[in-house]
């Protein structure tokens, strides 16, 4: 990077995944944190929920989950040959925050379909972070490994707070809430990650030896 300023130390694009990843999990696991006590909880409470068995709820978390991060695989392909990193990052985000904010709406169809927004969006932006990350420190090396340390604690300050909040909300008023803080978080993510990109120079911009109309005819086909 040109610019002589440093995060801890490091490129000052770090600064950008960083924030961006640590708002990303805290809409992630806030809303996760509330998932099971909203499915479980009765719909006769003050604060009803959808009224589910424990079984049921169970699959339905454990699957939400696991595809999270299946879709991780579809997400990078995309990344890597349509759209590149740092578009399928901000594309990424706002699918997820339409998934929070969807989930803020009181009705069983608008839950699953804000779950469905949130594992597609995951798929995108996850991975495609971390990749990023990578791409700084051209060198590798300790120097590296350094600058992922410092990523996992954005990702940690995230897992933190974010279910004291949107759980506070969540639990203590309304359930949609708790939610609809969720994806507040990821939009404050993506205004940070907009501002912060001119950070990052050409890093996770499409590679690609095709040209413009056979990246075109890929996304078509895709």
């Amino acid at each position: 990077m040109t610019t002589s300023r440093t995060f801890f130390g490091h490129p000052i694009g770090l600064s950008t995944l960083f924030f961006t990843e640590m708002w990303e999990r805290f809409s992630y696991y806030g809303m996760r944190a509330l998932l099971t006590l909203f499915m479980t909880t009765a719909t006769i409470e003050t604060n009803p929920g959808l009224g589910y068995d424990v079984a049921t709820a169970g699959a339905i978390y454990g699957l939400y989950t696991s595809l999270v991060y299946i879709l991780a695989l579809p997400g990078g392909w995309i990344a890597d040959n349509l759209w590149g990193q740092r578009k399928a990052i901000w594309v990424g985000g706002w699918i997820i925050a339409a998934g929070h904010f969807t989930m803020a709406i009181p009705s069983n169809v608008t839950f699953f379909l804000g779950l469905v927004f949130i594992i597609c969006g995951t798929g995108l932006l996850k991975p495609n972070v971390s990749t990023i990350v990578g791409e700084l420190y051209p060198e590798g090396g300790a120097r590296r490994d350094a600058g992922f340390s410092i990523y996992y604690m954005g990702i940690n300050l995230g897992a933190f707070f974010g279910p004291l909040i949107t759980g506070y909300l969540g639990e203590g008023i309304n359930w949609h809430y708790g939610f609809g803080a969720a994806g507040v978080g990821m939009i404050l993510g993506l205004i940070q990650y907009r501002a912060g990109m001119k950070h990052i120079g050409d890093i996770g911009l499409l590679k690609t030896d095709d040209t413009p109309e056979q990246v075109a005819a890929k996304s078509a086909h895709f």
